[in-house]
């Protein structure tokens, strides 16, 4: 029994971008897709229903955060993720190693793995290959991901070397680790910066080792976007094209029409909530601040080529008064309208790929965005 199905089921004939269908034990995946992310087994300030309602196929939890609170002991007993959540959807668990980045202050890596202070409490803690898949077979996700190393840009070579030949011994046991592979697939994660050649070796060990999929770690680490398309060229060459790829922590409009022209099927990002939160929104007119004095009476709504449920019964002067009087709901709001953008910006693109003219929806998009203007990680 396979955990995991991919289908190639049409390639660009102008393009070469690629529309597949990921099957799980949990529904189908139409991909190119953009995952939300639900890192506490829960994309914040919304429900499962509300997911489901702007069209999210897929979605993501964090094994490091899950591990500390509540616990992943608490999950299995409660049936896993699926029911303790109440999502009956695809879900896929990262290993922590971004945490191995984003927590660089407090934690050591050995051989091993990784010792970690606790950020809630300054206990000490230990992750490792071993022990990212036994939380994440417990966790009882569809996908789960190989534990890396995901050094900072810029990086020295010596290290970065030193850190991928580590990532992919890693990998290897945490597959010798995994007991659940009848029914949980796994990613290998491929690592290696800025350089092409570690970058080749890592990718070309993860195929040797063999995974359910692969995925492009490293990026979203404080490289300019030159440098991230670079990092996909430079591992994309060695993946087999039967197998789906994932770009880890990307998900700016800019970079998934890149990434799906370089024949990446899979995204993920926190940002399009993270920003949310803090009253930005991305529309079709470009990115714009709510919390604006020129939105206090306009009763128009976010974006008028939005179909979301935001936009559909809720005007920016509504939205402003929200987030300016720090209301729950308009982070709500504003978050639905974001994810809904990135998705129904890859419900787009999967149709382009359908009609052989995903470089022209491309350019076409592009045109409608002044990426020149001061616009961070393309949000």
């Amino acid at each position: 029994m396979k955990p995991l199905t991919f289908e190639i089921i049409h390639t660009c004939k102008e393009s070469g971008a690629r529309l597949g269908k990921l099957t799980t034990a949990h529904g189908s995946v139409i991909t190119p897709v953009f995952m939300p992310v639900g890192t506490l087994a829960t994309v914040k300030f919304l429900t499962p229903e509300q997911l489901k309602d702007i069209g999210s196929q897929i979605i993501l939890a964090n094994t490091y955060h899950l591990h500390l609170r509540p616990g992943e002991s608490v999950v299995e007993k409660a049936g896993g993720l699926h029911q303790f959540m109440n999502y009956d959807g695809p879900i896929l668990t990262d290993s922590g190693g971004f945490q191995v980045f984003s927590l660089s202050k407090t934690r050591k890596i050995e051989e091993e793995g990784v010792y970690f202070r606790n950020h809630i409490n300054g206990d000490l803690l230990f992750i490792g290959p071993k022990q990212s898949i036994e939380i994440q077979n417990a966790l009882g996700s569809d996908i789960l991901m190989s534990f890396d190393e995901c050094p900072a840009y810029p990086c020295q070579y010596d290290y970065m070397k030193e850190s991928v030949e580590r990532t992919t011994r890693w990998a290897k046991t945490g597959k010798q680790s995994h007991k659940k592979p009848d029914t949980q697939a796994l990613f290998g994660i491929v690592q290696g910066g800025e350089f092409a050649d570690l970058r080749k070796y890592s990718a070309e060990s993860l195929v040797d080792i063999g995974f359910d999929g692969y995925s492009i770690g490293g990026t979203s680490v404080g490289e300019d976007k030159e440098t991230l398309y670079k990092m996909l060229d430079y591992s994309l060459e060695y993946l087999p094209i039967e197998k789906p790829r994932y770009l880890m922590g990307v998900g700016s409009y800019d970079a998934i029409l890149e990434g799906v022209l370089r024949g990446v099927d899979m995204f993920d990002c926190v940002l399009p909530t993270r920003i949310a939160r803090h009253g930005t929104a991305i529309t079709s007119a470009g990115r714009i601040n709510i919390k604006k004095a020129e939105f206090k009476e306009d009763f128009s709504p976010l974006d008028e080529n939005c179909d979301c449920y935001t936009c559909t019964n809720y005007s920016k002067a509504y939205l402003r008064h929200l987030k300016n009087s720090d209301e729950g709901l308009g982070k709500t709001l504003l978050s639905l309208h974001n994810l809904r953008f990135l998705i129904k910006l890859t419900e787009d693109i999967q149709e382009a790929i359908k009609n052989d003219r995903y470089l022209s929806f491309k350019e076409e998009f592009f045109q409608r965005f002044d990426l020149n203007k001061p616009n961070p990680r393309g949000f």
